[in-house]
């Protein structure tokens, strides 16, 4: 049984002296170099931060109602990526929830966003459509969401209407 626990000692260290080995790198000349190779994996960095939790928009106004829409800021969104992304945004549902009165079916198209006061605005659909995007990493970018509100005295009654809108971020 000595011999037998001896052996398998003397096996242990012979492993172990040699992995030992193996993981230096060692030169005896005059000059004397030796190579590190150095690795490591970058993972993707994608961060998607809103400025604000809910968004409440002017309530109309007869002026609104006379123009037909009534314009709000709307959230920041923030991004930082180290690679190229496209953010998107969508309504989550076809038509805003209504309370207290309010119409219901008022279409999610009623809400319209821009990335400028003075911009085009689109009206939002369930479906996700680019609101921004940047073909490399960009460290930090904003952009400024901007609302405009459809109002009509015939469709539009008094309470309480509400939208989710979606953020997504995504890398191709």
């Amino acid at each position: 049984m000595r011999t037998t626990a001896k052996i398998a000692l003397s096996v242990l260290a012979l492993a172990l002296s040699g992995v030992q080995a193996q993981a230096q790198n060692t030169c005896s000349a005059n000059p004397c170099s030796v190579n590190d190779t150095v690795k490591v994996t970058v993972a993707t960095v994608l961060r998607l931060t809103v400025s604000q939790f809910a968004t409440t928009l002017t309530p109309p106004n007869e002026a609104a109602y006379d123009a037909g829409f009534q314009n709000d800021n709307g959230p920041i969104a923030g991004i930082k990526a180290n690679r190229a992304w496209t953010l998107r945004v969508s309504a989550n549902a076809a038509a805003w929830t209504a309370a207290n009165g309010a119409r219901a079916g008022k279409p999610a198209a009623d809400l319209l966003w821009a990335t400028s006061s003075g911009g085009a605005y689109t009206g939002f659909t369930t479906s996700p459509v680019t609101f921004t995007s940047m073909a490399s990493g960009t460290g930090n970018a904003s952009q400024q969401m901007y609302y405009r509100t459809l109002w009509s005295y015939a469709a539009d009654t008094p309470g309480d209407y509400s939208l989710v809108v979606v953020f997504t971020l995504s890398a191709p």
